[in-house]
């Protein structure tokens, strides 16, 4: 095509000869002169609008879109009312788009006054806006609001309402609202897809990740390359960095800078800096440029790996080789190695000399530091630095207490639990969920309420007695109370990972050989990460421990347990590597899965009384 098909003045030119110019000819070339690529073309549009007699509703949407994301889209909107024109639901999607990007949230609020009083915003055109608008504001209950308020909902409403709820960490809400778009059997967009596979990635939930990613397959989103960079991401941060590097490989062509640096991060959160390095090479090898993200991916890396040299070394190349200023979470990365390779002191000066003021997640990686290496003063003066911002952070004072009851320190340790409850914070309840065979089955330290309660404790009994026989020693340190060794044996026998574990044997959670996956809200007990290094070599597979605690804080789970059990190598424990055709038939297979799935949400059999809808 040359370069006068692509010049909106052609066509111009053209309608000023024509005899008789329809105005939404006018209407048209405003448009094109909007988004033409041609320098000082842009101006045009303006001046082509003053030119129309009279400019109705879609001449002065033309005109407010055309200078979307700037004042003067807000400014062309008042002189339309003053015309005066009335808006429509489009006129109303560009300008909730613009008071996102301004950002311009009170005068959103009475765009939204003004939709409702002229019955536009529960269209489904200017609904999805709004739900953005809502979204990229944070206030995801208003977002769903809206979507309740729209008859007619399109794929476009529900991309919106998922892609906004998974941005605002609302997971489960998001996957529910994935499967009610099935059942009312609208289509679904590149967008819903991907933001269904960032709820899942979210809460680690890997079944869902592997049902998305068999209908992205069947409707033909596997290879868009947002789609793909979303299941790279949903795979990785499963803690499953094969599928995610299986989906990259089949996907290369067309992967952008997203792509790389999501399965950068999914080896970075396993502390595998070799093949983070690798991908982070080969992605410079053809052209891409690494951004900041990039290099979070190789400090992060570096810091699980708990080598601090090579993470300041890689954040002063950032800074000289490449010209890119690290972010507050660069040097959370930093001081996270610095800690963990016991230079605390040096870590606590770089978190008041950055350029940033230390947030919550330097503080706690401060904190958790001080408590692995046993520093009971420092680790008190960090959990004071963090209550500092959220009074009502109850790791701060588990933590705290955690360390100072180690030292022996209890006066101390009652100090802090009397603070604990004259603020009335109380300790979140550690869970941990295994999924088997499309359930997900929750629980709690000490919990007998499984229907299969006799079989878990026996099983784990079992472990247990197997693994001191080939050295295992408990870990006292996690124990909060001064209590005879024989109950802190069994309080720490019986933590809810260890039974989820113990139910993944006797349930044949997964084929022999496979890992065995557990999902926990808090961080990871000591104790147990050491007794599954044993576990993984009695049972001859790999155990993966995924902490959604860590996630929330914005770091990423230092070790999904790769431990020294035997790796899986059967091709039939990651159905993945056959390629797309397996994929297809899993497609096919799921299907029925989706009918009984999408009739109802809440009636899965998951047990006790917590609801996590994931498959």
């Amino acid at each position: 095509m040359n370069d006068d098909a692509l010049d909106p003045r052609t066509l111009h030119a053209q309608a000023i000869k024509s005899i008789n110019t329809d105005r939404f000819v006018y209407n048209n070339l405003i448009t094109l002169y909007s988004k033409s690529n041609i320098n000082n073309l842009f101006s045009y549009s303006l001046r082509l609008f003053h030119q129309i007699p009279s400019p109705n509703v879609v001449s002065w949407t033309a005109l407010i879109s055309a200078h979307a994301n700037s004042l003067f889209s807000l400014q062309h909107f008042v002189s339309m009312l003053r015309h005066p024109t009335l808006p429509n639901q489009r006129t109303f999607a560009s300008l909730f788009k613009t008071c996102t990007s301004l950002p311009c949230f009170r005068f959103g609020l009475s765009l939204h006054c003004l939709a409702l009083k002229l019955c536009i915003s529960n269209e489904p055109f200017s609904g999805s806006a709004l739900i953005n608008f809502y979204s990229k504001y944070r206030l995801p209950g208003d977002a769903r609001k809206v979507f309740d308020e729209i008859p007619e909902r399109d794929e476009v409403c529900y991309s919106a309402i998922i892609v906004g709820l998974a941005q605002n960490s609302r997971s489960i809400d998001a996957l529910s609202m994935f499967v009610d778009m099935k059942a009312c059997n609208v289509a679904s967009t590149m967008y819903s897809v991907s933001g269904a596979l960032r709820a899942a990635a979210e809460v680690a939930a890997l079944e869902q990740c592997r049902i998305i990613h068999a209908h992205a397959v069947v409707t033909g989103f596997d290879m868009n390359v947002i789609v793909g960079s979303a299941l790279v991401d949903g795979y990785g941060k499963a803690g499953f960095v094969l599928d995610a590097r299986q989906v990259f490989d089949e996907n290369l062509s067309g992967m952008n800078i997203v792509g790389w640096n999501a399965l950068m991060s999914g080896y970075a959160q396993q502390g595998d800096k070799n093949s983070t390095l690798e991908l982070f090479n080969s992605m410079e090898a053809r052209g891409l440029v690494p951004d900041e993200y990039s290099f979070l991916a190789v400090l992060m890396s570096f810091c699980n790996a708990n080598l601090a040299v090579e993470t300041e070394q890689w954040l002063t190349r950032m800074k000289v080789d490449y010209g890119l200023e690290p972010g507050l979470e660069h040097y959370t990365c930093l001081v996270g190695a610095l800690g963990r390779a016991g230079r605390l002191q040096e870590a606590e000066r770089l978190a008041m000399t950055m350029p940033f003021v230390p947030d919550a997640a330097v503080w706690r990686a401060l904190l958790s530091s001080c408590a692995y290496h046993g520093e009971a003063d420092m680790a008190w003066a960090m959990a004071r630095q963090l209550l500092e911002l959220n009074p009502h952070d109850d790791s701060a004072y588990v933590i705290a207490a955690n360390v100072l009851s180690a030292a022996g320190r209890w006066d101390e340790v009652a100090e802090v639990r009397k603070l604990m409850k004259d603020r009335r914070v109380r300790k979140e309840g550690g869970r941990s969920w295994i999924e088997v065979q499309g359930e997900v089955h929750v629980f709690l330290a000490g919990d007998r309420r499984h229907e299969r309660t006799e079989e878990i404790y026996e099983k784990l009994a079992e472990l247990m007695k197997e693994i001191e026989k080939l050295g295992y020693v408990p870990v006292w340190k996690e124990m909060l109370h001064e209590v005879g060794e024989g109950e802190k044996r069994e309080a720490l026998w019986y933590h809810s990972e260890k039974l989820a574990v113990a139910f993944g044997v006797v349930s044949g959670a997964a084929p022999p050989g496979k890992a065995l996956r557990i999902v926990k809200n808090l961080r990871i007990c000591r104790d147990c990460h050491e007794a599954f290094k044993y576990m993984s070599r009695i049972l001859e597979r790999e155990i993966i421990e995924m902490s959604l605690y860590n996630a929330a804080q914005g770091r990423k789970n230092a070790c999904p347990l790769n431990v020294t059990g035997a790796r899986c190598c059967d091709d039939r424990c990651h159905p993945i590597l056959h390629g797309k055709k397996n994929y297809i038939q899993l497609g096919k297979r799921y299907l029925q899965h989706w009918l009984t799935l999408i009739s109802s949400v809440v009636s899965l059999d998951i047990h006790h009384d917590q609801v996590f809808p994931f498959t």
